[in-house]
């Protein structure tokens, strides 16, 4: 069944609660989706634009705009008419400075894009109404220098969204996807599904080593895979590989794994050691296939074998150059070494 079409007519207004000065009259926001339904694996996108309709700049609180990242709960969103819990970043700040605010001239709109699914709780399927809703006792600056009280919020505006979980369930206390112990933190709705496919890519590759391991510890002989990643075979190390894998599918199949999207660094993923289980996704993870060499679900092996309490690797060497010839010179550290761990799961070439 297709839901009614619900985006309704944008009207072009500002609301300034009786309470605040006038200012904020001479501001108007809008708001805009950029679709009226929206899938699962889809970016909730919705442009919102700022216009000044007097005649003199208007000095506007940076934290209060999208401009620069949204920063504070800048929306309300309500779904089925009940309201969705903020997802983002409350944080304590100083009293703003003259360099805190925006210069807004007249005439020129200043617009920018929002994806909201990482910002509010909207895994669950449903009509979702949205509108930018923001007021604050320095809001506006008069010529610049003085704050002054203020509000803005525009017209409401819907959209339909097919998101992970059936329509009227009940968002959990955390964004929990579908599956065992897998949750998510500043991910969008597209980011999530993208993530559970790695998380199942990882998991795949963490078995068929597993099982690899297993058929060479019952008597048969470790091939070229293990010798390209491991070096030449011998009891003590293979025993730690094969303890490393077990530890790691362990923690795939049966840990509560968080993933968190907030990381803008241009390197793969991170983790705190002792700290598990939340691995920080960054912006190279994004550029990666699925599986293959360096694949998103490589990382996340790579990422979980560094928790202490699983094998507590390190990054002596990074690529499969380097690791290859790690193997070759100084297996006890390979038997140590993440990438060692992540190229011999991706098998990429594959080899017996």
């Amino acid at each position: 069944m297709h839901p009614p079409s619900l985006l309704r007519p944008l009207l072009s207004v500002t609301l300034a609660l009786a309470a605040w000065p006038a200012p904020a009259q001479d501001v108007q926001v809008t708001v805009q989706p950029t679709r009226e339904k929206f899938a699962r694996s889809d970016e909730v996108l919705v442009r919102v634009t700022l216009h000044n309709r007097s005649a003199a700049p208007q000095f506007l609180l940076k934290w209060h705009t999208p401009v620069e990242g949204v920063q504070a709960p800048l929306f309300e969103v309500l779904r089925d008419g009940q309201p969705v819990r903020y997802l983002g970043i409350k944080a304590k700040r100083p009293a703003p400075g003259p360099g805190d605010y925006l210069r807004l001239e007249p005439g020129p709109s200043l617009a920018s894009t929002v994806e909201l699914s990482a910002l509010y709780e909207m895994n669950v399927t449903g009509p979702y109404q949205l509108r930018y809703r923001t007021a604050s006792g320095n809001l506006f600056a008069a010529s610049g220098i003085r704050p002054v009280a203020g509000a803005l919020a525009s017209s409401q505006v819907g959209i339909w969204i097919d998101a992970r979980l059936p329509r009227g369930a009940t968002a959990p206390a955390r964004q929990v996807a579908a599956g065992a112990g897998l949750e998510f933190s500043k991910c969008s709705n597209a980011q999530q599904e993208q993530l559970a496919a790695a998380v199942d890519a990882g998991k795949a590759m963490t078995v068929d080593a597993h099982n690899y391991l297993a058929a060479g510890s019952a008597g048969a002989q470790y091939g070229a895979r293990y010798g390209t990643w491991f070096g030449a075979p011998d009891a003590g190390r293979a025993a730690t590989v094969n303890t490393n894998f077990t530890a790691i599918r362990d923690a795939f199949e049966t840990k509560p794994l968080k993933i968190d999207c907030g990381c803008n660094e241009n390197y793969f993923a991170y983790v705190y050691p002792a700290q598990p289980y939340t691995v920080y996704v960054c912006k190279a993870f994004w550029s990666a296939p699925l599986t293959g060499t360096d694949s998103r679900g490589g990382t996340l092996l790579h990422e979980l074998s560094h928790f202490d309490v699983v094998a507590a690797t390190d990054d002596h060497v990074y690529g499969q150059q380097g690791a290859a010839e790690l193997a070759r010179s100084d297996p006890a550290r390979a038997v140590n070494n993440a990438d060692s761990h992540e190229y011999f799961g991706e098998n990429t070439p594959a080899q017996n």
